[in-house]
């Protein structure tokens, strides 16, 4: 993503994570639960429990920042795998997952086209 300069590498921490989390108690997470770095280039991914919503930490060399999607009417694809709590996605797979595909099936979310809001 253009947004996401300089991106190292991407952790998806697989578990849930409570929402109400933002900036800081995500720093932690990354620092306690995943046992790594907040501040070193790296673009933390964050669920919630419905998978209906994700949170992307990074350092982006000036301060933290917090990126935020919320879907609609599906659920994220999110990986899941017994053992580990932590996965390592590329780039590719992140854009993967956003766009709505299970990075395991390649199967997309449903597109939505609405004319208003409400």
């Amino acid at each position: 993503m253009q947004m996401f300069r300089h991106v190292r590498a991407v952790y998806v921490h697989r578990e849930p994570v409570d929402f109400r989390k933002s900036i800081n108690g995500l720093a932690v997470l990354v620092e306690h639960a995943m046992a790594l770095s907040p501040l070193g280039g790296a673009l933390f991914v964050f669920c919630n429990q419905k998978r209906d919503k994700l949170k992307i930490l990074y350092w982006d060399n000036t301060g933290f920042a917090l990126w935020y999607k919320r879907l609609e009417q599906d659920k994220f694809k999110w990986p899941r795998r017994l053992r580990e709590s932590v996965i390592s996605l590329s780039e590719d797979q992140l854009h993967w997952l956003l766009d709505g595909y299970d990075i395991t099936t390649m199967q997309p979310h449903r597109p939505l086209h609405y004319q208003t809001l409400l």
